[in-house]
């Protein structure tokens, strides 16, 4: 989370802990790919969530997620990260099952960090005609730059280590990123004056 600083001893048991739990589900033990499993299943879940906006589908998602995952652990390098491993399988299971499906569900997205920063109280209603106007514009961006901008603004990743989960260069990334926030911008603006206007 923003803002709060991690005891440096305890991430880095939290490291080796994670380190012993791989090897050990590289080895074959299921108990310890479980409990990766629980540490990683929010993240997991998230990524593909905002990825394709339906509820359901990311659970299916990321449940293909971790079958990949046990599926393909023995390729997994010890000393990578983890987590940036799990989003790249995420994000491709996400738009896998979205392109079976052929149609997105809009469903909400909760926390979107995309608003105004106003101050006063906006009405439950413009906030949710704001909110599903925004995901509707994240849905519609092209799969390359959504995937960046999910991780960059929802996951908090560093452009580094976008870099290393989707295998692009760090330019691509900040490229695509850009991309995107200016598509983004250029969909809401008219659509959001909108929605001010007929709230005021």
């Amino acid at each position: 989370m923003a803002g709060e600083k991690e005891n440096p001893t305890v991430a880095t048991v939290q490291a080796i802990n994670e380190t012993e739990l791989i090897r050990n589900a590289q080895n074959g033990d299921r108990n310890a790919f479980s409990e990766l499993v629980r540490i990683h299943a929010r993240g997991v879940l998230n990524v593909v969530h905002r990825m394709c906006g339906d509820a359901q589908l990311a659970e299916d998602a990321a449940q293909e997620t971790f079958i990949r995952a046990w599926q393909n652990l023995p390729a997994y390098r010890v000393g990578t990260s983890l987590r940036n491993w799990l989003y790249r399988i995420a994000l491709n299971a996400g738009m896998d099952l979205l392109r079976k499906e052929k149609h997105i569900l809009h469903d909400d997205i909760e926390d979107l960090r995309l608003t105004d920063g106003r101050p006063g109280p906006e009405s439950l209603v413009s906030q949710r005609e704001r909110t599903m106007l925004v995901q509707r514009a994240i849905l519609s961006l092209p799969e390359a730059s959504r995937a960046v901008l999910v991780l960059r603004e929802y996951e908090g990743l560093s452009y580094q280590e976008i870099s290393s989960t989707l295998d692009i260069p760090v330019g691509t990334v900040m490229s695509r990123l850009n991309y995107a926030r200016n598509l983004l911008k250029e969909r809401l603006q008219p659509q959001l004056s909108l929605l001010e206007a007929e709230h005021v």
